[in-house]
C-alpha cells in the first residue's frame, strides 16, 4: 500500500464499520480495505453502488462485465476476486477455466458481454452503436447493454482506487485456485505476501 494505513485495531466509527462489513464478508480484513482509511464514507458509498449495480441485473452477468473490465484495466485484484465470484456464488468453474486458459470455448453471448465490458472500461468514447446493436443481436435487452455499462463504468473506478494506492490481491483468495488457473488471471500487480 502507497499510503499510510489505519491498523483494525485502532479503527473507530465509519473506518471501524467498513473493516468489520469486509471482515465479515471475506472472512479476514482484505488488503483493499485500507484504500479507504482516510475515506470510509466513499468505501461506504461504493458498496452502495456496486449492490445497486449488481443487484439489478443476473448475478453471472454482472460477473461477466466486472471481469471483463477488470481485465483489461490489468487489475489483478479484481480479476481473481470476480473469478471466485463467479466460480463460487455462480457456480461455474467451467467459465473461469474458459476465461483463464481457454476463451474459445466462451460462449458468443459471454465473449461479448466481456469483450464490450472491457471496451466501456478502456475508452467508452470508442463505443458505437455497432457494438450494441451485435449485443442485442445476441439477444440482450436495452436494460441488459445499460447493466454491462453500468458494472463496467463502476469497476473502472475501484480498480483505479486500488492500484492506484497499491493495494495487491491477498493471499487467501489466490490460495483457492490452482496455479494454472491463477496465473492467466495475474494481469497487474502480484499477488501480495
Amino acid at each position: 500500500m502507497f499510503i499510510s494505513v489505519i491498523p483494525e485495531a485502532e479503527a473507530t466509527g465509519a473506518l471501524a464499520d467498513w473493516y468489520a462489513s469486509e471482515r465479515k464478508a471475506w472472512g479476514f480484513l482484505p488488503d483493499y480495505a485500507g484504500c479507504f482509511t482516510t475515506r470510509p464514507d466513499v468505501a461506504a458509498a461504493w458498496s452502495a453502488l456496486a449492490s445497486t449495480v449488481r443487484s439489478g441485473m443476473d448475478r453471472r452477468r454482472y460477473e461477466l462485465a466486472t471481469l471483463g473490465a477488470a481485465r483489461a484495466l490489468r487489475s489483478t485484484y479484481c480479476t481473481v476476486a470476480h473469478a471466485s465470484f463467479l466460480r463460487d456464488v455462480c457456480g461455474d468453474q467451467a467459465t473461469v477455466e474458459a476465461i483463464a486458459r481457454h476463451p474459445e470455448a466462451l460462449t458468443e453471448v459471454d465473449a461479448a458481454v466481456l469483450a464490450f465490458a472491457a471496451k466501456v472500461a478502456v475508452d467508452a468514447a470508442s463505443v458505437q452503436q455497432d457494438d450494441v446493436d451485435a449485443l442485442r443481436a445476441l439477444g440482450l435487452t436495452d436494460a441488459d447493454v445499460a447493466d454491462v455499462v453500468m458494472a463496467a463504468a463502476a469497476r473502472a473506478f475501484f480498480t483505479r482506487v486500488l492500484d492506484g494506492l497499491g493495494a495487491q490481491l491477498d493471499p487467501q483468495t489466490a490460495a483457492g485456485f490452482a496455479p494454472e488457473i491463477l496465473a492467466p488471471l495475474v494481469v497487474g500487480r502480484p499477488v501480495g505476501s
